[in-house]
């Protein structure tokens, strides 16, 4: 399951032996009004698992759906990517925006307007990076948006899964690594390591997946 706005390309690089393995990329879908994160779950649970148990894997906001889908479905592994195993492992700055209701009032509409940015007169660095999200961030439905804002800093998990595996990068901005237990550090590991460190992912996610550890 890709992060919140994302589609499932960010998974474009992952490899998996294929004669061990069987790969579903999960697409956001658009929530309904007023949607619970569990009810959520349940109906993406319906669509997309068909037989078990199952392997679950999601980044970010994407862990979060996850980890409510493994409440509803046998699952052999549950492996989150730079996410959050509880409600706790959230930077101080989403608390407040969760504690005082200020992500009710976040203009989320902007991104609509993500492909007028691009002629503006910007350096590589800024245009390679928006062209970046334009690609890989394609789901600009204002009621998405607030809805998974609304849902990621009022997730209420208070206890970690068992057994969930957390694989982190020590240079995530999103959601840092001094506030996260328990994982498995990734060094120089940014929030969209998914990307830019797909060939450790390649190398380690058979044997976490069957072996639950990394053994060398």
């Amino acid at each position: 399951m890709p992060g919140m706005a994302a589609n499932p390309t960010i998974f474009e690089r992952i490899e998996l032996p294929k004669a061990e393995f069987k790969i579903i990329w999960l697409s956001w879908k658009i929530p309904a009004k007023e949607e619970t994160l569990s009810s959520y779950a349940r109906r993406m649970v319906e669509e997309v698992v068909k037989n078990e148990p199952v392997v679950l894997i999601g980044v970010s906001f994407g862990g979060v759906l996850v980890q409510e889908m493994s409440k509803l479905v046998s699952v052999k592994r549950l492996i989150i990517i730079s996410s959050v195993k509880t409600k706790h492992e959230l930077p101080k700055r989403m608390k407040i925006a969760r504690d005082t209701g200020v992500y009710k009032v976040l203009p989320t509409g902007l991104l609509n307007y993500m492909t007028h940015i691009e002629k503006l007169p910007l350096g590589d660095l800024v245009s390679k990076r928006l062209k970046l999200y334009q690609h890989y961030l394609s789901i600009n439905d204002r009621e998405y948006l607030d809805w998974a804002i609304k849902e990621m800093l009022c997730w209420n998990q208070t206890q970690p899964i068992k057994d969930i595996i957390h694989i982190h990068g020590d240079e995530d901005l999103v959601f840092p690594i001094k506030n996260i237990e328990n994982s498995i550090a990734i060094p120089k590991g940014t929030h969209i390591m998914i990307l830019m460190k797909y060939k450790w992912f390649n190398k380690h996610l058979p044997e976490l997946i069957l072996n639950g550890k990394i053994n060398s």
